[in-house]
């Protein structure tokens, strides 16, 4: 018989071993559930304990001019950082990196203590440093007894090698690299890449230990733009000593090309140094583009149009006569600078820039056909270039137009524009009529791909060919014979318009001493290769004697560079600015003088204001034109032989802008 103990035993022993499967069956239950069931969500705490994926910025695309000149370039350099956690001693490691980047040395202990309480891994302690400063702390991480707290990363940063040019084209970047003006806003999405990431494996320290590429950084397309690095430094040369001889305030430059509408150079002033970032006590306007971002009022610049729209849409040829000198619209009359001007032709009304005589050749237009052209020449519009900011100027609808509006807009009134608008709308008397859409960008390439190019817009027909080259030659009588002989280049035909308005002063409610002066040319006439506009802001002389100059400086310099033929003697004397037929001294109309230009009439019923119309029949067509002359009368010649009829009759009066139409016949 079997003994009670033993019985007892095997109880206890059976019940040990039941206890130790069933424990044995729930350690592995659990460890099914750990390692099968659980495994993805413990295996990424595990991932998210041991590894960091760290953000790899992709090179920013870099930019060029139109002859591979490299304007904006990214390039490695050195950020350092700290695991404030693993410093043994905060306050030496403090004082070192301190001393090596000219940091506050009790600021930076405090900020690396106060990481540490709060048990970050991870500090910043300055973002892309200098070659310099880079080999001073490579030498501490890797000399003897070897730093290797002292963390550095390579990061990207953006470099502009040829400073301020073109500054306000390229625009910059802040501290993340991300466009923050010009190009480098416009394009962003194209310059910037796509990041890539790395994969970090770090001990219970949480020290790195190991990295490997997760994603590679794709880096952003290099954009190649229409600007010529050589002609944009002497459009920034010319620009800052003109403002600064003539103490203008701001003041901007644009070069086109008037076939292709590519932008040579575009330069606005007061400048600044994109590799500098923006920082307090800087002039806060040093960093807008006046070129189109500031519409001002043109004035006599805008007669060009204005006699372009007359010639393609009325019989108005550059042989017309025009009444000038003083002219009564509405209860304002509009007169000139110099009250010395008499009947011309439509002509020597551009050369001598008069305001009454281009306000006939508006009225003459009127208000629909006025309206439609300026809009054609592409005012009152964005041009669309790829740069932020762009203004469209100012034009009022039509409708908003009074009786007189197409007269006061035909000499730069009640419209505002840019210096790019301008340089666009005069690339179509340039070119033979066609309205092109301006250019900034001429290519883009992303890695390992084929460079796309910019499709130039198809041009659209403004002018008749007849009408742009008139116009061309009007111009060239400016530069020859008029007020824009400081612009007359040597070895080059030039035509061109200068303008001067007078700035208002909206506080004092009174006109200034300052004036918005300008120059719009272009060279050669017969072929004009270049457009060139030049507008300084606050200046305190006319366009002819500040803004003429500038384009002879920019002009000759950018013909030579494209290697344009010479179509005239190199040495052509340039005929002083106060030569002029007759003895009187030659001023350019301004614009906005509230002495001569709109000075304020008595509105009075009874009072006349077109001429009376003479009786023309039975004189020769010598003497019709010698009468109209000398009476201010505009008049339209048909036929040959004797005058036998005339619309309006002998003793009508004459409607403001229109002409006596005069019939001979043998």
């Amino acid at each position: 018989m079997e003994s009670p103990f033993r019985t007892i035993a095997g109880r206890r022993l059976a019940l040990l071993v039941w206890i130790s499967a069933a424990w044995g069956l729930l350690i592995a239950a659990r460890l099914v559930q750990l390692q099968v069931v659980q495994h993805e969500h413990y295996s990424q705490l595990a991932r998210k304990q041991q590894e960091q994926l760290v953000e790899i910025p992709a090179p920013r695309g870099a930019i060029l001019d139109r002859n591979g000149e490299t304007m904006a370039i990214s390039t490695a350099v050195d950020s350092v950082f700290v695991n404030p956690m693993l410093l043994r001693d905060p306050a030496t490691s403090a004082s070192i990196l301190a001393e090596a980047l000219s940091l506050d040395r009790d600021t930076l202990a405090r900020d690396i203590a106060d990481r540490a309480r709060r048990k970050r891994g991870f500090m910043w302690i300055r973002r892309r440093i200098s070659p310099e400063e880079s080999k001073v702390l490579r030498s501490l991480r890797y000399g003897q007894p070897p730093l290797d707290w002292i963390g550095l990363q390579a990061e990207s940063q953006r470099f502009y090698p040829k400073g301020q040019i073109a500054a306000h084209v390229l625009g910059s970047v802040d501290h993340a690299e991300t466009g923050n003006g010009g190009i480098e806003l416009g394009l962003e999405s194209e310059l910037q890449g796509i990041p890539g990431a790395s994969r970090v494996l770090s001990d219970v320290h949480r020290a790195g230990i190991e990295s490997s590429m997760a994603v590679e950084p794709r880096p952003g397309a290099n954009v190649t733009l229409t600007i010529d690095e050589r002609i944009q430094f002497i459009v920034e040369r010319e620009l800052r000593l003109a403002m600064e001889t003539h103490r203008a305030q701001t003041g901007s430059v644009v070069v086109m090309n008037p076939h292709s509408g590519d932008i040579l150079a575009m330069a606005s002033y007061p400048t600044f140094d994109p590799n500098v970032r923006p920082h307090p006590g800087e002039d806060p306007g040093a960093r807008l583009n006046n070129a189109f971002t500031a519409p001002f009022e043109p004035g006599s610049v805008f007669k060009v149009f204005t006699m372009a729209t007359a010639l393609d849409t009325t019989r108005l040829t550059p042989e017309s006569i025009l009444p000038c000198g003083r002219l009564v619209m509405g209860n304002r009359l509009v007169g000139e600078a110099k009250n010395f001007f008499g009947p011309m032709t439509a002509t020597q009304v551009l050369e001598k820039s008069s305001n009454a005589g281009s306000a006939q050749a508006g009225l003459m237009v009127g208000a629909k056909k006025m309206d439609a052209y300026v809009r054609k020449f592409g005012f009152g519009y964005k041009t669309g270039i790829p740069l932020p900011g762009e203004s469209p100027g100012l034009l009022r609808n039509v409708e908003q137009w009074n009786k007189y509006s197409a007269g006061y807009i035909a000499f730069g009134h009640e419209i505002a524009t840019t210096t790019l608008q301008l340089a666009r709308a005069c690339s179509v008397v340039a070119n033979g009529g066609l309205s092109v859409r301006p250019r900034l960008v001429l290519s883009r390439q992303r890695p390992g791909e084929d460079p796309v190019a910019e499709r130039a817009s198809a041009p659209e027909r403004i002018l008749k060919p007849e009408t742009a080259i008139r116009t061309r030659l009007m111009m060239e009588g400016v530069v020859l014979r008029g007020t824009g002989r400081a612009a007359q280049l040597p070895g080059y035909s030039a035509g061109g318009k200068t303008g001067s308005a007078q700035i208002f002063d909206f506080k004092a409610k009174r006109y200034t001493h300052e004036y918005n002066s300008s120059f719009m040319g272009f060279a050669p006439v017969a072929n004009p290769q270049i457009v060139v506009v030049v507008t300084l802001n606050g200046a305190r002389e006319y366009g002819g004697a500040v803004a003429a100059p500038v384009f002879r400086g920019v002009a000759a310099e950018a013909l030579r560079i494209l290697e344009v033929p010479k179509d005239l003697p190199e040495q052509i004397p340039v005929t002083p600015q106060d030569d002029f037929e007759e003895g009187v001294i030659l001023t350019e109309a301004s614009d906005t003088d509230p002495s001569g230009l709109l000075a304020e009439v008595p509105t009075d019923p009874a009072q006349v204001y077109g001429p009376v119309v003479p009786d023309f029949r039975g004189k020769t067509a010598r003497t019709v034109v010698e009468e109209a002359m000398s009476l201010g009368v505009p008049i339209v010649l048909n036929g040959k032989g004797i005058a036998r009829t005339q619309a309006p009759p002998a003793g009508a009066i004459l409607p403001l802008g229109e002409p006596v139409h005069v019939l001979f016949s043998r």
